[in-house]
């Protein structure tokens, strides 16, 4: 019987266990991928830490972002796959249509088995050839956060070559490619932290400036330096909300993809009266993905990587997630 390692969370609240499972075969439909990294996201953080209850698929596999090789397909159709370069599409049943994900839509990494292990089966329409200009584990990196920021940029906001954007909460995996992409994207880009290192590392990046949030007048003084804004992304919510709307033009646009501070609290007469755009939005789909790999590739985008942890190592590697250390992406080494 041939095995390999993944790393396991058998009970929400609980450490991720080292398990050696036997190696699946694919169905038809289905490629066998040998993944060489995988990458963390803050849904992996908050799944360990029982933040949504009992998810389905536990005792499961985590993880959402993977690069690795095929290694075997369950069709001769799809045999031309076979030593492909991939990266996992992590948007699961999407369906058809771009505006939004259909019923079964869900996200790679429980309940169906992540990437936090040697081997994964997944659908051979969820693979995509990894950008040639990045190195494996920068393709490890990308699917998730790369995905979801493009289409919070683009899709969704309608992000133009001049305009001013304000990203939320920079330093996370997110943050950092929607700067990187409204870069690319000739953008001019202002950035909100609780960190004054990680305000630098954005300035780095190509960000002109920010502010920290932990100022309780930080929305004046971000429009007494930058003037308002186009276009904020978001992924906070709460009370942060009324800056955000302080900081917007008339006719700005409000993209938000997270509500880690609660239920966002909109000033209402101040957003109708601006007639300000809140627009939802979460993951991508298909053609969302290409188009983010396209992107990637023709603007020569290189993702940054916070840093790299063996695969057994997983447990740690999301302790440093959970203490909000890191700027960039976190990456597992596989093999």
């Amino acid at each position: 019987m041939s095995v390999y390692t993944a790393m396991v969370l058998r009970e929400a609240g609980k450490p991720l266990e080292t398990e050696r499972r036997e190696i699946p075969v694919p169905k038809p439909g289905e490629a066998l991928v040998r993944l060489h990294y995988a990458a963390l996201n803050h849904r992996d953080l908050w799944m360990r830490k029982g933040a949504y209850g009992n998810v389905a698929g536990i005792p499961g596999v985590p993880g959402s972002d993977g690069y690795g090789i095929v290694e075997a397909v369950g069709s001769k159709n799809d045999s031309e796959r076979i030593d492909s370069k991939v990266v996992i599409f992590p948007s699961l049943d999407w369906g058809d249509d771009d505006t939004a994900p259909g019923p079964l839509w869900r996200i790679l990494g429980l309940p169906d088995p992540g990437s936090f292990a040697e081997y994964i089966v997944v659908q051979v329409s969820q693979l995509f050839r990894a950008p040639d200009n990045l190195s494996p584990e920068e393709s490890a990196s990308l699917p998730l956060a790369g995905l979801t920021a493009h289409r919070a940029l683009f899709r969704r906001g309608g992000l133009k070559a001049g305009e001013k954007i304000l990203i939320t909460g920079i330093g996370g995996g997110v943050a950092q490619f929607l700067t990187q992409f409204a870069v690319a994207a000739g953008a001019e880009i202002w950035v909100t932290s609780g960190s004054s290192e990680k305000i630098e590392a954005a300035k780095k990046l190509g960000a002109k400036g920010g502010v920290l949030y932990t100022s309780a007048s930080w929305a004046d003084e971000l429009v007494q330096t930058a003037g308002h804004f186009d276009l904020c992304v978001d992924s906070a919510a709460g009370s942060g909300w009324n800056g955000i709307c302080e900081t917007l033009k008339p006719g700005g646009r409000l993209v938000f993809f997270g509500a880690t501070r609660g239920a966002g609290e909109i000033p209402m007469r101040k957003a109708f009266f601006k007639q300000i755009s809140v627009l939802g939005t979460a993951m991508g789909s298909a053609r969302d993905f290409q188009a983010m790999l396209d992107f990637v590739q023709a603007k020569n985008v290189r993702p940054v990587i916070d840093s790299i942890f063996p695969l057994e190592e997983a447990e740690q590697a999301l302790t440093r997630m959970d203490q909000g250390l890191q700027t960039g992406k976190i990456v597992l080494r596989i093999a």
